[in-house]
């Protein structure tokens, strides 16, 4: 095997660890970047209550095509800024 199919195949590797989540655009008003919420709902370990858990994400969206409601799919990237760490993958589904 070549050193460039070992590359390759490193490269390949490590994409596929990256993390892949799904949430919905809450802000467009920066340049380039968006702000997706993700929602998880998870059991309250001591009450066992159902508690919904939101994490904002700021992504990198380059050609700026998403806009607020829209569902989307983000990746994880290198950090591009001091909270830029997600890349716009593909929009889900539009807003009405």
């Amino acid at each position: 095997m070549t050193s460039s199919q070992e590359s390759q195949e490193s490269i390949e590797a490590r994409e596929n660890d990256r993390k892949v989540r799904e949430g919905l655009v809450i802000s467009t008003s920066m340049d380039k970047t968006i702000v997706v919420s993700i929602s998880e709902k998870v059991r309250h370990p001591r009450y066992r209550k159902t508690v919904t858990k939101t994490k904002k994400l700021y992504t990198h969206d380059e050609e700026g095509q998403a806009s607020v409601g829209d569902r989307v799919r983000v990746a994880e990237i290198r950090p591009m800024s001091k909270l830029k760490r997600w890349r716009l993958v593909e929009i889900l589904e539009r807003a009405r």
